[in-house]
């Protein structure tokens, strides 16, 4: 059966970055509460930003400086406001989709010396068990003609093209080194193929 979605309600949510219509989506895939923070006018418009997240507690609510979510999520809103049109999808994909209490347990194998990676697969988990076709359904709903991906990671922009998104480019959204997120930025650009600017081993204490 092909995968639908339906979109609930649309409500305003006044931000530091402006206005934004936030779309509650209920969908045929899983049980989780999807969402799309929209500014603007989006329908029928080409090249429109659009930021892909996958849901990070530690990071977007606690603030955590183990990855660049949080800072990610900020970022992208205020390209978006820059722009004065675009849309973040927010995916309930906590852990790049192993859920949270994995991901604490992974950050614990970090912690006594393992990559984001090998960590995850030691859990009995691929190393991205993420999937992005409800993001496409969403940008399809929003009837949005291309879009320019908000993103560091090639292979977001790949899936969305096999799901029949037009991506007409990428914008990189680069974050801060600091010494809790190095090693795990340096895994995303060796093994995850992310595109990524990394410091000198001189330059990596922020």
């Amino acid at each position: 059966m092909k995968p639908t979605l339906e979109n609930l309600v649309q409500t305003r949510i006044p931000t530091r970055y402006g206005d934004f219509v936030l779309h509650y989506y209920s969908n045929s895939i899983d049980n989780k509460e999807h969402v799309a923070f929209v500014k603007g006018q989006v329908a029928d418009q080409s090249d429109v930003l659009v930021r892909m997240h996958s849901e990070c507690f530690t990071g977007d609510v606690l603030g955590s400086r183990r990855c660049d979510c949080g800072e990610q999520l900020d970022m992208a809103l205020k390209l978006i406001s820059e722009a004065g049109k675009g849309v973040l999808i927010y995916l309930r994909q906590e852990g790049r989709g192993i859920g949270l209490l994995k991901k604490l347990q992974a950050y614990n194998l970090q912690d006594q010396g393992m990559d984001t990676v090998d960590a995850n697969i030691h859990l009995g988990h691929l190393a991205d068990e993420r999937d992005y076709s409800i993001a496409a359904l969403i940008i399809q709903d929003l009837k949005i003609a291309s879009i320019k991906l908000i993103t560091n990671n090639p292979r977001k922009i790949k899936d969305l093209q096999k799901l029949g998104i037009q991506v007409a480019g990428r914008i990189a959204i680069e974050p801060l080194f600091n010494q809790d997120n190095l090693d795990y930025l340096k895994t995303k650009a060796a093994k995850m193929d992310h595109l990524l600017s990394l410091p000198d081993d001189d330059k990596k204490q922020r």
